[in-house]
C-alpha cells in the first residue's frame, strides 16, 4: 500500500474508530470537504486541519460525505465545540463536474477512481443545510475556492443567471475567503474564548451578512457600497461597475471594506489580511503532512494527486491578473515566498515517498517563474490599485530578477538522489523577454531560459499565449501575440545549440469576450505557419469573479463600461472552435462555408489548400508536430492549487 509506512495515527482522523486511537472525547472542529482526504499541502482541507492541529485543537475531516438519505455521515462524529469548517474542495463544484459546453467531465480528479457520484452540486449549499438542519446552534464557517468566489453577488453559467452572496443560499455565519489559515486561526480562538458570534464580524478576510445597524462601526465613507443585488439584476452595466472594485480590492495591500445590499441585508467584505511573510508560509508548508491519501482510500487512484504527488510548490500568489483566471481573487498578486530551506525540506520528504524514482514533477507556482519577484519600491505598491503588474505593461517598480528562482532550481538539482526537476506549472514569457533598466537582471532571464529549456523541461514546455489577436489578447490582459513568436525563436535557437528536439505546446481560447470568427480564422493561420496543430485549446469557461465572466455576461468592459461582443450560443461558439481543426478532413467545408460568409474567402487558399489526397504540409523534419485531443475535458481553465501543469486553473490550493 502506498502510504503503508504512516500508521493511522498520523493522518488526521476521519471516523469514530480514528479518533478513538487518538484517546480523544471531543473535537474542537470537524472540516467537512468535498474532495477526497489528501494529506498534502496542495489540498486546502489538509492544510486548514493541520493549522488548526498545530494551534494545538482536535480536529477531525468527513471527506466527501453521503448527502443521501438519512445524513449519517453528517452525524457520525458528532457536535463539535467550537464550530464547523465547510469546503466544496480544490475547485468550483461546478467547474469541476461539467465543461464549457456544460456536459459532464469524465472523471472527477479529485475522488477516488474519479467517480462523479461523490459529491453534490454546489456542496457547499447543500452541506450547510444539513448541518443546519441537525445542528442549529452550530457555528458553520465556509471556506475554499467556491465561497471566495461567490462572495458577492456574482453570475453563474450553469444557472444563467446572477446569484446573490452565498450566505443567502447557504444558512452559514460566515466566510473565510482566499488562503484561510490566518483567518481560520482566529475564527477558532474568538469561539474558543467564548465570544459571541459577532466578534468574527470584526476579522480581516470574511464576510458575513447583517441588517445595517448591525454592520460593525455603521457604514463609513471609507467603506464601498456597491450597488445592490436587486439593482444588478435590473442592470448589468451595475453589475459589470461594481466588478471593478471587487477585483481592485482584492488585490490591494491596504483594501477597502466592500459592502452590498441584498434583500433586508448587507453583503459585507472585510479587508484582507496583508500577504503572509516567507515565516508564516514555511510553517504552513512544514507541517507534518504525510502527503499522500488517507489509508481508507487503499490503492484507489485520484486523479489530481497523482499528478501533483512528486511535485513541491514555491510560492504563493501571482500578479499576472489574466483576466479570465481566478487565482489573484483567491490568492491576491501579492507573490509570498517560501524559503530555500523549507523548499529543500519538501523535496527530500518526497524522494523519501514510495515509487519516487529520481524527478521532481514541477517545482512551481500558480505561474512559473514568479518566485522571488516584488516591488522595488513596496511603498508605491501599498498604494498600487492595478490588478496586474504586467498588463498592459510591466510595471517599472516591478523587480523582474530571475536570481532567486535559478539558485531553488540549482539547489534542488544539487540535491544527491534528484536526477531532473521539471516545470510543470506555466512559465510567463513575457517576465523572460522584459528589458528592464537593471542589466545583471536581464542577464539572468537569459540565463533562466536557457537553464529552463535545457534543464528542466521533460520535453513539451508549456505556455499560454491563449490568442493570436491584439485586440483579444488586450481583453485577456496577455501580452501581444509577437512575444510568443519571440519567445519561440528562442526555444528554438536554445534546443538547436543544445542538441535537443523539445516541442513548445501552447494554450489557447476560443469564445472569450471580444474574439470574433475573424479573429479565429487569424489565429488558424499564424498557427499554422508556425507548424502547429493544437493540443492545448478550449472554449472560454465563465467562472465566478473573474474580469472575463462579467464582460461576457454583462456585454461591457468593467474598467471601461464599453460594449464588448462576446459569443453566447452554441452555434456562434462552435462556428469559433472549429478553426482550431483547420486540419481536419471532416471540418474543412465548413471551415470554408464560414469564410466565405464572414467575407475572408482569401484565407481559405491558406487554411484548405488544394483538394483530394493529403492537402497539408508535411512538418519539416526536426519541427515540433502537435495531435489535437477533441476532448473538452483536456483542458481547463480558472479557477485556480497544486503545483502547476495541466491543473492551471483547477489546482491551485484553491480552498
Amino acid at each position: 500500500m502506498a502510504n503503508s509506512k504512516y500508521q493511522l495515527t498520523d493522518f488526521l482522523p476521519t471516523t469514530k474508530k480514528e479518533i478513538e486511537l487518538r484517546g480523544w472525547t471531543e473535537l474542537d472542529v470537524i472540516l467537512f470537504s468535498g474532495d477526497a482526504y489528501v494529506d498534502h499541502p496542495s489540498f486546502g482541507a489538509a492544510v486548514i486541519g493541520r493549522i488548526l492541529e498545530a494551534a494545538g485543537y482536535k480536529v477531525a475531516i468527513v471527506p466527501q460525505p453521503d448527502w443521501h438519505g438519512d445524513y449519517r455521515d453528517f452525524k457520525k462524529l458528532g457536535r463539535p465545540r467550537l464550530f464547523f469548517g465547510i469546503s466544496p474542495g480544490c475547485m468550483d463544484s461546478m467547474v469541476n463536474k461539467y465543461t464549457a459546453n456544460r456536459r459532464l467531465r469524465s472523471e472527477d480528479a479529485y475522488t477516488p477512481d474519479g467517480r462523479h457520484d461523490m459529491r453534490p452540486e454546489y456542496p457547499t449549499v447543500v452541506y450547510s443545510n444539513i448541518l443546519r438542519q441537525l445542528y442549529p446552534d452550530v457555528p458553520i464557517v465556509l471556506g475554499g475556492i467556491e465561497a471566495s468566489l461567490r462572495r458577492l453577488t456574482h453570475y453563474d453559467y450553469w444557472q444563467d443567471r446572477l446569484r446573490p452572496c452565498l450566505l443567502c443560499d447557504a444558512p452559514a455565519d460566515i466566510i473565510s475567503y482566499g488562503m484561510g489559515e490566518k483567518t481560520i486561526l482566529e475564527i477558532a480562538r474568538c469561539l474558543n474564548d467564548g465570544l459571541p458570534l459577532s466578534s468574527l464580524h470584526e476579522l480581516p478576510q470574511v464576510v458575513y451578512l447583517a441588517r445595517r445597524n448591525e454592520i460593525v462601526d455603521g457604514i463609513s465613507d471609507h467603506d464601498i457600497v456597491l450597488h445592490s443585488h436587486e439593482d444588478c439584476l435590473r442592470d448589468k452595466r451595475k453589475q459589470a461597475e461594481n466588478f471593478r472594485h471587487i477585483e481592485e480590492q482584492s488585490n490591494m495591500m491596504h483594501a477597502q471594506r466592500l459592502i452590498q445590499a441584498v434583500g433586508d441585508k448587507y453583503a459585507v467584505v472585510n479587508p484582507p489580511y496583508p500577504p503572509m511573510t516567507t515565516e508564516e508560509l514555511d510553517a504552513s508548508f512544514d507541517l507534518p503532512y504525510t502527503r499522500q491519501p488517507h489509508p481508507k482510500y487503499k490503492d484507489k487512484r485520484i486523479p489530481a494527486y497523482e499528478m501533483i504527488k512528486y511535485s513541491v510548490n514555491i510560492h504563493r500568489g501571482c500578479f499576472g491578473g489574466c483576466a479570465f483566471c481566478t487565482i489573484s481573487a483567491h490568492q491576491g498578486k501579492f507573490i509570498a515566498c517560501r524559503s530555500k530551506q523549507s523548499i529543500l525540506r519538501e523535496v527530500k520528504q518526497v524522494m523519501g515517498m514510495p515509487g519516487f524514482k529520481g524527478y521532481i514533477s514541477d517545482l512551481g507556482g500558480p505561474s512559473a517563474n514568479m518566485y522571488g519577484m516584488r516591488g522595488r519600491n513596496l511603498n508605491a505598491c501599498e498604494k498600487c490599485k492595478r490588478p496586474s503588474c504586467i498588463h498592459p505593461q510591466i510595471c517599472p517598480n516591478l523587480n523582474t530578477d530571475h536570481t532567486a528562482l535559478l539558485d531553488i532550481y540549482r539547489s534542488v538539482d544539487a540535491i544527491p538522489g534528484i536526477k531532473k526537476s521539471f516545470i510543470g506549472s506555466g512559465v510567463r514569457y513575457d517576465l523572460i523577454l522584459h528589458h528592464s533598466k537593471d542589466e545583471a537582471s536581464n542577464k539572468a532571464a537569459m540565463e533562466y531560459a536557457r537553464e529552463l529549456i535545457t534543464k528542466h523541461v521533460s520535453g513539451r514546455l508549456k505556455v499560454a499565449p491563449e490568442h493570436t489577436s491584439d485586440n483579444v489578447l488586450q481583453l485577456m490582459r496577455k501580452p501581444p501575440f509577437r512575444q510568443f513568436d519571440d519567445f519561440k525563436h528562442i526555444f528554438d535557437r536554445i534546443n538547436r545549440e543544445a542538441h535537443l528536439n523539445q516541442q513548445i505546446i501552447p494554450y489557447f481560447i476560443s469564445s472569450h469576450p471580444g474574439c470574433r470568427e475573424e479573429d479565429m480564422a487569424q489565429l488558424a493561420v499564424l498557427t499554422k505557419r508556425l507548424d502547429f496543430q493544437l493540443e492545448q485549446v478550449q472554449d472560454f469557461t465563465p467562472t465566478p469573479m473573474t474580469v472575463s465572466t462579467e464582460t461576457w455576461y454583462t456585454g461591457y468592459d468593467p474598467y471601461t463600461l464599453q460594449e464588448v461582443y462576446s459569443a453566447h450560443s452554441q452555434k456562434e461558439k462552435l462556428a469559433q472552435r472549429q478553426y482550431f481543426f483547420w486540419y481536419k478532413p471532416e471540418e474543412r467545408r465548413s471551415i470554408e462555408q464560414s469564410l466565405r460568409r464572414i467575407g475572408r474567402s482569401d484565407l481559405i487558399r491558406e487554411l484548405c489548400p488544394g483538394s483530394g489526397g493529403n492537402p497539408y504540409r508535411q512538418q519539416p523534419t526536426g519541427m515540433p508536430h502537435y495531435k489535437k485531443y477533441n476532448n473538452e475535458n483536456h483542458r481547463t481553465e480558472n479557477t485556480g492549487k497544486g503545483s502547476g501543469k495541466e491543473m492551471r486553473g483547477r489546482n491551485r490550493r484553491n480552498r
